[in-house]
């Protein structure tokens, strides 16, 4: 008797350490150091919802994993175009906004997007721009321009993107043409353009995450980046600063989306309605140093936030701004071709 009672006993504690409204588990699947750790222990103790959080590398390799693995992810991050292709794809659920009402606060200008225009199947989490990094006391007053990039009196001292549409995409802008054409004539100036540029000796290296530390450490002037490794950088060297070209750029979004095989949907629009609340998306932008979507955090950080021209650029500027769109894959073999191209330059 007595060792039933002490099973009872213990069954009766470890019930009682469950959180009161307890519901299984949601299955997250996100880029790498993109959440405030401390906003998933909030949430799991508020919820009693366990978040299995795993990471992916790159947007393309997120894609192919959730239509390998059907059932396995609840929330996924893509970017702008990857959405794009999910939804062409009849790859997303549509959202329940009775149950994400805190999605009311993403800011106007992130209203019905490109990609997603009817504003089913994502919300924004993060968003951001490509721009130019740069060290004040190497450059004191550089031109806003893209022709910075390919300026010779700066010879080994540009590291570009090692990215297709990121490189490609500010090379066609700066030429006049639309960072999501398919006239192959204005790809192939790209390309050439960006031969010349290499060729000229400006270009130090093509990379992407290592970048941002090269320049907090001084080894070059000039920075193609995104505009969340730019405050990175900023906050770690005050000789640093950063800007979109006149000419326009890339806006980007993350969304938070739900594939369409969630076997925990109700869980993951609980995670995304708690991400978009307004304390939260606070602490996630903090954290990452990326742009908020959230007017009611944007409005909790006040002009700390408003007044940072990185992170909040001027609306006039982001007009000259567009977003990527997909392009289809026997499209993108052109670019990769003459991307290459580029790469093997000599």
């Amino acid at each position: 008797m007595k060792k039933l009672l002490s099973v009872f006993l213990l069954l009766a504690l470890l019930l009682s350490a469950v959180p009161a409204g307890a519901e299984g588990v949601v299955n997250v699947y996100n880029w790498e150091d993109y959440i405030d750790p401390a906003a998933i222990t909030l949430f799991e103790q508020e919820t009693g919802i366990d978040v299995n959080y795993m990471c992916f590398t790159t947007v393309e390799d997120m894609i192919v994993q959730v239509e390998a693995n059907p059932g396995a992810f609840d929330v996924c991050f893509p970017s702008d175009y990857i959405i794009e292709r999910m939804i062409a794809n009849d790859m997303l659920a549509e959202i329940d906004y009775a149950n994400v009402p805190n999605a009311v606060q993403t800011i106007d200008y992130l209203r019905k997007p490109d990609y997603d225009p009817d504003e089913k199947y994502s919300v924004p989490y993060m968003w951001g721009t490509v721009g130019i990094l740069y060290n004040k006391t190497m450059i004191p007053d550089p031109e806003k321009s893209w022709a910075t990039l390919w300026n010779t009196e700066y010879q080994n001292q540009v590291f570009m993107l090692d990215s297709i549409r990121d490189s490609m995409g500010i090379t066609l802008k700066s030429l006049g043409f639309s960072m999501n054409t398919h006239e192959i004539p204005a790809i192939m100036q790209a390309k050439q353009k960006l031969i010349d540029q290499k060729q000229s000796g400006v270009v130090k290296a093509y990379q992407v995450d290592e970048t941002k530390d090269k320049m907090v450490a001084g080894e070059a002037a000039l920075a193609l980046m995104w505009s969340g490794d730019a405050m990175y950088a900023i906050d770690l060297n005050e000789d640093l600063d950063y800007f979109v070209p006149v000419e326009g750029s890339n806006v980007w979004v993350d969304g938070a989306v739900i594939p369409k095989t969630a076997k925990n949907k109700e869980n993951a629009e609980k995670f995304i309605n708690f991400l978009c609340r307004p304390d939260v998306a606070k602490m996630n932008c903090e954290y990452i140093c990326y742009s908020s979507p959230n007017q009611g955090a944007i409005d909790l950080m006040g002009e700390e936030y408003t007044g940072n021209h990185v992170q909040n650029p001027d609306l006039e500027l982001l007009e000259k701004c567009e977003f990527f769109h997909d392009i289809e894959p026997s499209f993108l073999s052109i670019y990769e071709a003459m991307w290459m191209e580029v790469k093997n330059a000599k």
